[in-house]
């Protein structure tokens, strides 16, 4: 059974779940949603594996901050301060689907003695084009002067595989609330933070840690190339690509995405 704790930062509390006492995995959660994306990871996966899900600044339950621009950098150390205020000072597996992945980049080139794994889960090492930022500085705006509902309303479309919006209205409405809920200021810093994140491709080849590459065949957002890229690129990284799945490979098809997760964290205990 999962418990909230706060963590107390010098500016802000950042919320999050802790599972259990065994492998401990980071898993950082998407644009702009909060841990509860990872609700059927944290209740099938805690036999193997100690959970640990922050909501990022201005997501969730953990408020907003009034620094501007928010930065890769500034949110991969809000999640080592989690794990520090755990007293894990040891490696973790690092979890990280779309901005999480971004996040995760972050982390293995500020804190690489943190990092034991890697699951990058529907993200890719590339930047933003020129006209990905610029949509991302409209979109950032646009929260900022309208709310978060028109950002939520274009992106929402997207997020998941095509056939998930008649098949799978609950799983719809879910996500389209659980992104309402971020406040407008987080919506827009983790806008900018992404649009100014660096390239990670050159970094792939110094990744020394068992990885997990985790893609929907079905995603709408970030092709499954990008997800091809990273494998080839990070030595000895595992693919995986779940059927009938979208952006939100852990949600549409968490029965799969179990599985691979599962199976790759096991080995952990072979070490």
């Amino acid at each position: 059974m999962s418990e909230q704790k706060p963590q107390t930062g010098s500016e802000f509390i950042l919320t999050f779940e802790d599972s259990a006492d065994r492998v401990p995995v980071l898993m950082i959660h998407g644009f702009p949603l909060n841990n509860t994306m990872w609700d059927d990871q944290v209740a099938s996966l805690a036999h193997v594996a100690r959970l640990i899900t922050p909501d990022l600044r201005g997501h969730g339950l953990t408020e907003a901050t009034d620094i501007s621009p928010y930065t890769m950098e500034m949110m991969a150390t809000d999640c080592i301060h989690v794990l520090d205020s755990l007293d894990i000072d040891g490696p973790v597996v690092v979890a990280g689907l779309s901005m999480g992945g971004y996040i995760a980049f972050e982390i293995c080139r500020r804190f690489p003695e943190r990092v034991s794994g890697l699951i990058l889960a529907a993200t890719k090492a590339s930047a933003d084009t020129d006209e990905a930022r610029a949509n991302r500085e409209a979109s950032a705006r646009m929260a900022l002067d309208e709310g978060v509902h028109p950002v939520v309303s274009s992106l929402i479309p997207k997020l998941l595989a095509p056939a998930a919006y008649e098949d799978n209205p609950d799983l719809v409405e879910y996500l389209e609330e659980m992104m309402l809920s971020a406040s407008a200021e987080g919506v827009a810093g983790a806008q900018l933070a992404m649009s100014l994140r660096p390239d990670s491709k050159g970094d792939l080849k110094y990744l020394q840690v068992p990885t997990l590459v985790v893609h929907g065949k079905e995603d709408q957002l970030i092709p499954v190339s990008e997800a091809e890229i990273m494998a080839e690129g990070i030595p000895g990284a595992k693919l995986e690509l779940i059927e009938g799945a979208g952006h939100m490979v852990n949600m549409e098809e968490p029965e799969a995405f179990n599985e691979v997760v599962r199976e790759f964290l096991v080995s952990f205990y072979d070490v």
